[in-house]
C-alpha cells in the first residue's frame, strides 16, 4: 500500500504563485461568466439549445486547443511563455463583452478567451507536474485547484455585489473584469521561474505515432474515465438558469456559482492531498455519488434548500474528481510528453462537453429542465457502474511513488 504524503513535504512557492495566477483569472472570467447565460437569454434572446451549444463549442474549443498548446511545450521545452500568450490573449477579450451588442460579437469573444484558456492550460498543468515533488502532486494539484476555485466563487460575489451597486448594469460589471485580468498576466510574467530541463539531443514532434506508443495503457484508461466523467456533467451555465428560472432574482443569479465554488474550493486541496495516498478508484467513485445526488436535487427542484444543496454537491464533486484526474495523468504520462498527455485527456474531455451541453441544452428546449438534470443523473449513475467494474478488475491501482530520478513512464520527474 502506498505510504501517504509526508508531512514535511513542502510545496515550492511557485505552485502557491500559479495558483493565484488562477485565482486572478478566475475572477475575472467568472464576473463575466456568472451573468453571461442570464445576459445572453435574457438580454440578447438565446434560446436554450443555443447557450448549451455555445458553452458546450467554448469548452471544447479550449480542450482542443490544449492538445496543440501541450505537444508544442514538449517539443520546445518551454511552458511558461506559452502560459504566459495563453493568460494575455485572456485578458485581451475581456472587454469584448463589455462591448457586445449582439450573439456575433459574444460568441467571437468566448471562443477568443477560450482559445487562450486551452493556450495556456495544458503546460501550466504540465508546469505544476514539472516543479511539484512526485509524491505531493496529488497535494499540489489540489492546491492549485482549490485557489482557482477560491477565484471562481470571488468572482460572481463581486459579480453580484456590482449588480447591486450599479442598478443591475451588466455591461459595467464586464468591464469591471478586465483589472483582475491584467493583474493574472503581470503575476505570472514576474513571479515564476520555470525550472531548468535537460537539453535534448534532438527534438521531434510528440504527437507522432511512435511517441504516442509511449503513452502507457493506464494513461489512456485515465483518458477515457475523464470522458465519461464530462458526458455526466455538462456546463455550470445550466445550473445558473435552472435556479433563474424558478424565480432567483437576476442580481442573484452569481450566487450560485458562487456556493458551487465555494464547496469546491474549500474540498479541492483537502481531497487532492487524500488522493496521494488512497486508492484512486475508491475517491472516484465516492466523487461521482454528490454528482448523482446534485442531478436528482436540481430535477426535482429550482429552488429552496433542496436546489441549493444540490449546487453545493455539484462543487463536491468537482473538488473530489478534477484534480485527482489531472493528478493521474502526470502519474501516467512519461516526463518528457507531460504536455503531450495533458493535451490528448483534454481534447477527450473537450468533445465529451460538447455533446454533453449540446444534449442538455436540447433536452431543456425539448423537454424542460428536469429532464435535463435526469439525464445528467443517469450518465453519473452510469459512470460510478464503470469505475466500479474497473476498480474490481484492479484496472485503477493505488498511486505509487517512484524514487526521485525516476517516473512510471521513463524520464526525469
Amino acid at each position: 500500500m502506498p505510504s501517504p504524503t509526508p508531512a514535511h513535504t513542502k510545496l515550492p512557492a511557485a505552485i502557491w504563485v500559479l495558483g493565484f495566477v488562477s485565482l486572478l483569472m478566475d475572477v475575472s472570467s467568472e464576473l463575466i461568466h456568472s451573468l453571461l447565460p442570464v445576459f445572453m437569454v435574457s438580454v440578447l434572446g438565446a434560446s436554450m439549445l443555443t447557450v448549451g451549444l455555445i458553452e458546450g463549442a467554448a469548452e471544447a474549443t479550449a480542450l482542443i486547443v490544449k492538445v496543440f498548446a501541450g505537444a508544442l511545450s514538449d517539443w520546445w521545452g518551454k511552458r511558461k511563455p506559452l502560459a504566459l500568450m495563453g493568460y494575455s490573449l485572456g485578458a485581451l477579450t475581456k472587454p469584448m463583452f463589455a462591448l457586445a451588442t449582439g450573439m456575433g460579437m459574444v460568441v467571437a469573444a468566448r471562443m477568443i478567451d477560450r482559445v487562450g484558456k486551452g493556450i495556456r492550460g495544458t503546460p501550466r498543468d504540465a508546469l505544476v507536474a514539472d516543479i511539484a515533488p512526485p509524491e505531493a502532486r496529488g497535494a499540489a494539484f489540489g492546491l492549485r485547484q482549490s485557489l482557482d476555485t477560491v477565484g471562481a466563487f470571488l468572482g460572481p460575489l463581486l459579480a453580484m455585489l456590482l449588480m447591486l451597486l450599479w442598478a443591475n448594469d451588466i455591461r459595467a460589471v464586464f468591464w469591471a473584469a478586465v483589472v483582475p485580468a491584467a493583474l493574472c498576466v503581470a503575476l505570472l510574467a514576474w513571479g515564476v521561474q520555470e525550472p531548468e530541463r535537460a537539453p535534448q539531443e534532438r527534438r521531434t514532434n510528440p504527437i507522432r505515432r511512435d511517441n504516442l506508443r509511449r503513452l502507457p495503457t493506464a494513461f489512456w484508461s485515465v483518458v477515457a474515465l475523464g470522458a465519461v466523467f464530462t458526458l455526466a456533467r455538462f456546463s455550470e451555465a445550466f445550473l445558473v438558469l435552472r435556479l433563474q428560472q424558478d424565480g432567483l432574482p437576476l442580481a442573484f443569479t452569481p450566487l450560485v456559482l458562487i456556493a458551487m465554488n465555494l464547496v469546491y474550493a474549500l474540498g479541492a486541496y483537502p481531497l487532492g492531498k487524500l488522493s496521494d495516498g488512497m486508492d484512486h478508484g475508491k475517491l472516484l467513485a465516492w466523487g461521482l455519488v454528490p454528482l448523482v445526488a446534485a442531478d436528482a436535487l436540481l430535477a426535482w427542484s429550482g429552488q429552496g434548500p433542496a436546489a441549493w444543496l444540490g449546487v453545493a454537491l455539484w462543487g463536491l464533486h468537482m473538488a473530489a474528481t478534477q484534480g485527482l484526474l489531472a493528478a493521474m495523468v502526470a502519474h501516467t504520462a512519461p516526463a518528457d510528453l507531460r504536455g503531450t498527455a495533458y493535451g490528448m485527456f483534454n481534447l477527450v474531455c473537450g468533445v465529451a462537453m460538447l455533446a454533453a451541453s449540446a444534449l442538455a441544452g436540447l433536452l431543456w428546449d425539448q423537454l424542460g429542465a428536469r429532464a435535463t438534470f435526469s439525464a445528467g443523473m443517469v450518465l453519473a449513475l452510469l459512470a460510478l457502474g464503470g469505475v466500479l467494474v474497473l476498480m474490481a478488475r484492479g484496472a485503477l491501482a493505488p498511486p505509487r511513488h517512484h524514487a526521485p530520478g525516476t517516473h512510471p513512464g521513463g524520464g526525469a520527474p
